[in-house]
């Protein structure tokens, strides 16, 4: 009979190995179904090494693959969907592997079905389910993944799904609410590019043939503007290609690591957006760090994981040197003061002092809590001041127009004297 090793998570979080005797797979998660495991992997054991691991099937014996026909994503709010429900089915105790099943099962999305049933196939197949979203990096965001892992690790996986479920939750009514406050604004742009655009091509070189016929010098702003109206008209189509280029240019080097880190640096340097980024990326360390060390989990892998939850790598990096500090047997506290741009005095302060009594995961949970309140409310700021200031941007920019326009007009009168 069949051998399989396994690794599963035992009802009190803690990891455990073993080997157990089968006639399959199924009968081996069965067995430790029965003694109250939550599988990690299970690889079948043959001769004293693992057996090779089959490609993944559909359930008819024919390997599984994407449809080539089907380049559809799956969308935000079919992955919030999924994350909500699978945490709770497996606060409900079901299994990962039958939780995987029925949501594939209730899904009605194509791309979404057949994302879940690849997953599925790879959790059966003995891969952890952190693994598994990893190798769909377009479906499941880095920080998902990192926080997969962690709830893994440290046997709370539905709580870490439902604390993921509400993280896209704010940032789905975040992005909501920016959309909702920039509609008008954006509709204005939209309406002002199109006049400007009819004038430039149309009005302002009829325009300049008749001031040009009183031998009149057009003012400064008004030459400017009718050179923008000469570029557009002779080189248009030339200068739209050429920004498409730049911009891909620009995207492609932003993917880029180099890139990335720099375009990081640059968003943590702006004087409100950098603030934000950087509080919300410390109440999400902080949240996570606390979370896993109220499970049990070491302090330093607690760290290694929670760092990967941040999503900036510039913070990452900052945390990965505080975390080399804490292994040579400094105090966390000490260690996280070479990182001002993540923890103010205060938070590193209040972090000292739960340290050293011993609340450190209760302490890291509350300041994560008051972080995302205020970080709410300056959100909210944010955004009620976003609209005020694109329609003074716009109206800046169409009275200049305007202004370019109407100036000749008053001189025209001294030539035409």
């Amino acid at each position: 009979m069949p051998v399989f090793k396994y690794k599963a998570l035992q009802p009190d979080g803690v990891i455990t190995e073993g080997e157990l005797e089968a006639s399959g797979r199924q009968e081996a998660f069965r067995q430790m179904e029965s003694r109250r495991l939550r599988p990690i992997s299970l690889v079948e054991r043959g001769n004293g090494k693992p057996a090779a691991q089959k490609a993944p099937t559909n359930g008819s014996g024919k390997p599984f693959a994407l449809s080539l026909g089907s380049p559809r994503r799956v969308s935000p709010r079919m992955l919030e969907n999924f994350t909500r429900l699978l945490s709770s089915l497996l606060a409900a105790g079901v299994p990962l592997s039958r939780a995987l099943v029925i949501l594939q099962k209730e899904t009605s999305d194509p791309a979404a079905r057949a994302k879940w049933k690849e997953i599925h196939d790879l959790v059966v197949d003995g891969m952890s389910l952190a693994d598994a979203m990893a190798k769909s990096p377009d479906t499941f965001p880095r920080v998902y993944v990192a926080m997969v892992e962690a709830g893994e690790t440290g046997g709370f996986l539905d709580l870490v799904l439902s604390q993921i479920a509400d993280f896209q939750s704010r940032e789905k009514e975040l992005r909501t609410k920016v959309m909702t406050a920039l509609l008008y604004p954006s509709i204005l742009l939209v309406l002002a590019l199109g006049v400007l655009t009819f004038l430039l091509v149309f009005f302002i070189p009829k325009f300049q043939v008749i001031f040009a016929g009183f031998g009149a010098q057009l003012p400064l702003i008004t030459r400017i503007i009718v050179g923008v109206s000469d570029t557009i008209r002779l080189y248009g189509p030339m200068v739209v290609a050429g920004l498409v280029v730049a911009a891909y240019l620009v995207r492609s080097w932003m993917v880029s690591p180099t890139g990335r880190r720099t375009w990081e640096g640059v968003i943590l340097k702006l004087p409100v957006l950098g603030t934000l980024v950087a509080q919300y990326a410390m109440a999400r360390f902080c949240r996570m760090l606390g979370t896993l060390l109220s499970a049990g989990v070491p302090l330093i892998n607690g760290l290694n994981v929670a760092r990967r939850s941040i999503g900036n790598q510039i913070l990452v990096d900052a945390v990965s040197s505080a975390i080399d500090h804490v292994k040579e047997g400094k105090a966390l506290g000490a260690s996280l003061a070479e990182c001002p741009m993540l923890f103010p005095g205060s938070v590193l302060e209040m972090i000292s002092v739960a340290e050293e009594s011993g609340k450190l995961d209760q302490e890291l949970v509350r300041i994560s809590d008051v972080t995302e309140s205020e970080l709410d409310r300056r959100l909210k700021t944010a955004v009620a001041l976003a609209e005020p200031v694109m329609l003074f941007f716009i109206a800046g920019f169409i009275g200049t127009i305007f202004i370019g326009m109407v100036i000749p007009i008053f001189t025209l009168q001294q030539y035409i004297k």
